[in-house]
């Protein structure tokens, strides 16, 4: 459907979606064609964070923290906007990182626990990273004993060692986002485990999930403790990683509370759990205009947002990300093949049906853009980076930052 003036300016162009099942058609209702209007004064291309949203999906975490008496943590890997940390704070217990920036961003910018786990550490990364974490895990038994005079040295601080459970539910990706598909390079497997000097190791964990519903993350827990139980109690918490689609519709959180404290009263732990996109799936867009067309036996819109630039999953997994108000080719009378503007032949986000026409100027508006997007973006070909903004839950609209050529210059020395 396109929506505008009527006349010469630009037209905001909504859409609904193609395959990605979070969002159902039928909840597309919750959108508010009117409330989109704000995006055709917006210059272009932007990140845009709905508080609202955000909000929404933060309750339903906090749902989780108060029925299963659990911690849970943002993983920065997926989603680190400092702006929004004031109001994620208000409900999770921390961030967990992958490395030393992300640890420091968590320790500067978010505050509370801060986690840590890496496959590996550079030379010097363990001393730096014991200043901005409190919980440092390993990969295996080795690394542990190789980094045992440094953690000591520091007062407080706990171990984790990952482990491989042998356990995969990624729903998407395949082999690309499964952490146990064969021969992974993530935690320790069986055959290691005792050789873990157990006694100074605090934190048992396990990431297996990417994009899991309740049936996931509830058979990881119940897997881990039927075949992990005796390492288990060797430890006094247990972080179940992330990949808990909390917010996804259908996922019954009340099945993942009750095998919580189910783990919980048969192994006396703590419970941790780090989602990263679970927590802001929804919650934002990214906005682009048409920039021109070309005709090539199929209508192409070439626009200034970019899967290979601004969207990377959407060539990675490969998926074709929703636009609100556009349907499957052949669904709307007119058809439309969307592509970035790079010089990669593969720049394409996919093929849409619309109700009119596009235009040069149409504001086209894709959801579920908080995760893994600008955290993995790049400027490839220079081609911009796109403004990161907020909108308000009274509906205002404010740029936290915007990139211009000196952030591209800067990045090639």
């Amino acid at each position: 459907m396109a929506w505008g003036d009527g006349g010469t300016g630009p037209r905001l162009t909504l859409a609904a979606s193609l395959n990605p099942w979070w969002l159902e058609v039928s909840d597309l209702s919750k959108f508010n064609m009117q409330s989109f209007e704000w995006a055709n004064a917006i210059a272009t291309p932007a990140y845009v964070l709905d508080i609202a949203a955000l909000k929404r999906n933060l309750a339903r975490a906090a749902e989780v923290k108060r029925g299963a008496g659990c911690k849970i943590l943002l993983a920065t890997k997926s989603f680190a906007l400092p702006a929004a940390f004031p109001i994620m704070r208000e409900v999770l217990d921390g961030t967990t990182a992958s490395g030393e920036y992300e640890a420091r961003l968590g320790h500067e910018e978010f505050g509370k626990e801060v986690h840590v786990y890496s496959p590996a550490y550079s030379p010097g990364e363990v001393e730096r990273v014991t200043k901005l974490a409190q919980h440092i895990y390993f990969n295996s038994p080795e690394q542990i004993e190789s980094n045992l005079a440094t953690i000591r040295s520091h007062s407080g601080l706990k171990i984790g060692i990952r482990i491989n459970p042998g356990f995969s539910n990624a729903t998407l990706g395949g082999a690309l986002y499964d952490p146990c598909a064969p021969f992974s390079r993530f935690g320790a497997t069986r055959d290691m485990l005792d050789r873990v000097p157990w006694d100074e190791v605090d934190i048992l964990h396990t990431h297996a999930l990417c994009e899991s519903g309740d049936e996931g993350s509830v058979g990881l827990i119940e897997h881990v403790g039927r075949h992990f139980g005796d390492y288990v109690r060797r430890v006094k918490v247990v972080n179940f990683g992330g990949g808990h689609f909390i917010n996804r519709p259908g996922y019954d959180i009340q099945k993942l509370i009750a095998a919580i404290k189910a783990f919980k009263t048969e192994f006396n732990v703590e419970v941790v759990l780090e989602p990263g996109a679970g927590l802001v799936v929804d919650t934002g867009y990214l906005v682009g205009s048409v920039l021109g067309f070309h005709e090539n036996d199929k209508s192409i819109a070439i626009l200034d947002a970019s899967a290979s630039t601004h969207m990377p999953d959407v060539l990675e997994v490969p998926y074709t990300p929703k636009i609100v108000g556009a349907g499957e080719p052949g669904a709307k009378p007119y058809n439309y093949i969307l592509g970035g503007k790079t010089c990669m032949t593969g720049d394409i986000i996919g093929e849409y049906s619309f109700d009119r026409p596009m235009r040069i100027g149409d504001r086209v508006v894709f959801t579920d853009m908080m995760q893994y997007s600008f955290v993995k973006n790049n400027t490839f070909n220079g081609v911009p980076l796109p403004d990161l903004a907020i909108l308000d839950e009274s509906g205002g609209y404010r740029v936290i930052r915007s990139f211009g050529y000196e952030d591209f210059r800067h990045r090639l020395g």
